[in-house]
């Protein structure tokens, strides 16, 4: 974290996009052990504490960070003292490089289950991937109820519960190493379903159609990315989070001429957005759902709605 103090907020139990914290460690300037916001319901340090996960303080995070702006991605740990111990040094060579790296698996959900009003007049499959509770909000706000269905499940099982749409999800890891995923989502896209996938389903509808991915040397971090909509000329703030990209430019994806790009990142010109040009299925990089903003793109979820109609006829 890059701003001097952190905690001074607090936390509450409405906001959590997550069950539980999904990060490792926090390093931090300095972690406030008091708060104030009329929404809290606890402190950061204790939040933290009862996830187990452990805190760095004292650290200046913004010389560290410009560090890693110069060099790239790196792997590290927190350990205990000032010098690295060889459980300390043991620790770091045993973590994996995020390439190759299928995380999405890991923090899937294993049993699927339900969100939204019984009486909705649409119902979606969502693969998580690493879903954002957000994402499920909005599909709800939107008259959608959905069915959240483990990373791995087969397409027959899918298009036995006939749904209105498919979602993929946001996630961790490399998308490359998420092998079990195209020729699902291809075996449902080719039905006609209507598909919407947002971050590490962008990626992996890259890859379904021909494309590849690559690793970026220092990914796409915060909420105020400006992304330009092809089509419209458009900018739009955007919320991301992603260290891999789809390989393109605003002509095309490499090796997927079936795939159309309509965004693009204004800062490093990368792919934020894609559609497929004969079937209903789009996706984009960034974070539509952001909470608690921003909100530029919250309309994508209309533009599902809309082929989620169209489907019905």
């Amino acid at each position: 974290m890059t701003a001097p103090q952190i905690g001074n907020y607090g936390v509450n139990t409405e906001d959590p996009e997550s069950a539980h914290p999904q990060v490792a460690g926090v390093v931090c300037r300095e972690l406030s052990p008091t708060y104030s916001n009329w929404r809290a319901t606890g402190s950061l340090p204790e939040w933290l504490a009862t996830g187990r996960v452990p805190v760095l303080t004292e650290v200046d995070t913004r010389r560290l960070t410009k560090h890693l702006r110069n060099v790239g991605v790196m792997r590290g740990v927190i350990g205990v003292g000032d010098a690295p111990t060889k459980s300390a040094l043991a620790a770091l060579e045993s973590c994996p490089s995020m390439a190759g790296l299928d995380l999405a698996s890991v923090v899937s959900t294993r049993e699927p289950y339900e969100w939204g009003k019984d009486d909705a007049p649409y119902h979606i499959v969502a693969y998580d991937y690493g879903i954002k509770r957000n994402i499920l909000r909005l599909f709800d706000a939107h008259g959608i109820r959905v069915t959240v269905v483990p990373s791995d499940m087969p397409a027959a099982d899918v298009l036995a519960m006939d749904p209105d749409g498919v979602f993929l999800s946001n996630g961790p890891g490399d998308p490359e190493a998420v092998t079990y995923a195209p020729s699902t989502i291809r075996q449902i896209a080719e039905q006609r379903v209507p598909m919407f996938g947002i971050c590490l389903g962008h990626q992996l509808l890259g890859i379904t159609f021909g494309g590849r991915t690559a690793k970026m040397p220092f990914g796409h971090r915060g909420g105020n990315q400006p992304v330009k909509d092809l089509e419209t000329g458009q900018v739009l703030i955007t919320s991301q989070n992603h260290g891999f990209a789809v390989v393109g430019s605003p002509e095309g994806v490499e090796g997927a001429p079936d795939l159309a790009v309509t965004h693009i990142n204004l800062n490093d010109g990368t792919v934020e957005g894609l559609k497929h040009r004969t079937l209903p299925v789009f996706a984009v990089q960034y974070h539509p759902e952001a909470a608690p903003g921003p909100h530029d793109a919250v309309p994508l979820f209309d533009q599902f709605l809309t082929a989620l109609r169209n489907r019905r006829g």
